[in-house]
């Protein structure tokens, strides 16, 4: 045997030896989300133009729909791709009409829903009552809510993704703005 063929040997044989050796069995990685940064919370209260007042988050955006119309803003979380839609109506003996509306609102997403749990909220003391509506599982609208007096004003909050709904991904951004929705009704000042 000539010394070509054989280090032509040696290198196909350790070529094969590598080869055999570094093949492993492949396992793909798991499908994942990508990691959510939740900010730090500090509030602000709203303008005074409106007939109510609350404290929000300072790192959202508070939307007016029509500079002459108080009754439809919205507040934007811009890096969680989530909108709270918000309507005030004002109660002329139809407090009941309005709150069933509302209620329907919510029980819309029943269907899709896995539970709708609602969480009682008052505070007799400012004449706040209200509603936190927790919409467990793929909807459209996870959270929904509703403060009044029952006399004179009626506040309705839905929160919703501009995004197709995945409870599992969107747990941590929900609780964070759960929370924040929270807020929102417990510093509700009517005037």
């Amino acid at each position: 045997m000539n010394k070509l063929g054989y280090i032509l040997g040696i290198f196909v044989f350790l070529t094969g030896l590598v080869g055999l050796t570094s093949c492993q069995n492949y396992t793909p990685k798991p499908r994942s989300y990508f990691r959510i940064h939740l900010a730090d919370k500090t509030y602000q209260r709203s303008d005074s133009n409106y007939v109510y007042s609350f404290e929000y988050p300072k790192n959202i955006a508070f939307i007016q729909k029509n500079p002459k119309d108080t009754s439809w803003f919205d507040v934007v979380y811009p890096n969680y791709n989530a909108r709270i839609y918000f309507s005030y109506k004002e109660i002329d003996n139809n407090f009941h009409e309005i709150a069933e509306d509302s209620r329907n609102f919510v029980y819309k997403h029943a269907f899709k829903a896995d539970a709708i749990i609602e969480n009682p909220y008052e505070d007799p003391t400012q004449n706040v009552y209200g509603i936190m509506y927790e919409i467990k599982g793929n909807t459209a609208s996870s959270v929904q809510f509703l403060v009044t007096d029952s006399i004179h004003h009626f506040l309705r909050g839905a929160l919703y993704f501009n995004n197709r709904p995945n409870k599992d991904s969107l747990a941590p951004v929900i609780s964070y703005i759960s929370d924040d929705i929270r807020h929102i009704m417990e510093t509700v000042r009517w005037k």
